[in-house]
């Protein structure tokens, strides 16, 4: 008889099944793991619910010379919250981005004063307006008078937020007074930052091309902070603009700040505003 220190044990399942069945789940475990963490971030999935959402991120200003809120939509659904009252401008709202209609209505009216399509010209263009808002990105929409001020119109810029360097702010310039001449902008005694500045455009855009100053990027330019007075001229003879209500003189410019100073007014009148907005 055997002592019980001299019988082998003998499994019933080979080592070399047991690692080949280990390494199996392992291989599951792994996949499990890489389709959970795929599946946060599944864009092709259009019914993954965290999924991120995409939105261009728009300001919208009401520049016109109407003392009138006015609230702004995409299409038919109305952005704005609060009605946008002249020469101010909403935060920045999450908007629908690329081919897009914008409207505003006027007051309590449901009805669209305004409307512009954005997005549906393949090229910057004078009569084709310029692209459309971009996803992610940030965008000044101004409501504003036309040239002979018989109808309102929508115009867009793309806003350039980076910061600028240490010890300056940055300064942009449009011209949104209707049948203006073209004119120059910049710090008083300087030499102009922006010249020969149509109505409709901002200060260094242009109108045709693909650098980054394009139809109505409306490019920023640094400037030094603290305390300036700033002039508005004529392109032609260098004589100033009377600005009504004179918002340029004494302007407090804080380092790491963004700026757009615009002028605006009606047709065949010479009472011309200034507004200055701040960006962040």
């Amino acid at each position: 008889m055997k002592s019980i220190y001299q019988v082998k044990y003998k499994p019933t399942i080979k080592r070399a099944s047991i690692l080949k069945m280990n390494k199996v789940w392992l291989l599951l475990s792994a996949v499990a793991i890489f389709a959970s963490s795929c599946k946060k971030t599944d864009y092709l999935n259009i019914n993954a619910a965290d999924r991120p959402a995409l939105a261009a991120h728009i300001s919208f200003v009401n520049a016109r010379p109407v003392n009138v809120g006015i609230q702004f939509w995409a299409y038919t659904t109305q952005v704005t919250k609060t009605a946008v009252a002249i020469n101010t401008k909403s935060d920045y709202l999450d908007t629908q981005f690329g081919d897009v209609q914008i409207n505003f209505t006027e007051g309590t009216n449901t009805s669209y004063k305004a409307s512009r399509q954005f997005g549906n010209s393949a090229t910057f263009t004078s009569t084709g307006g310029p692209n459309g808002p971009i996803a992610n990105y940030y965008h000044t929409v101004f409501a504003v008078k036309n040239t002979k001020a018989t109808a309102d119109s929508l115009i867009l810029f793309y806003d350039d937020l980076s910061a600028p360097a240490s010890g300056k702010a940055k300064v942009r310039f449009v011209n949104l007074a209707p049948g203006s001449a073209n004119v120059d902008f910049g710090v008083t005694g300087q030499t102009a930052l922006f010249t020969n500045t149509a109505y409709g455009r901002a200060g260094g855009s242009v109108l045709s091309g693909s650098g980054l100053n394009t139809w109505s990027l409306g490019p920023f330019v640094a400037v030094d902070a603290g305390t300036v007075n700033f002039s508005v001229t004529q392109t032609a003879d260098h004589s100033a603009v009377s600005i009504t209500v004179d918002k340029l003189q004494n302007v407090t410019l804080t380092a790491g700040k963004i700026y757009t100073i615009y002028i605006n007014g009606t047709p065949g009148s010479s009472a011309i505003g200034a507004t200055i907005l701040t960006h962040n």
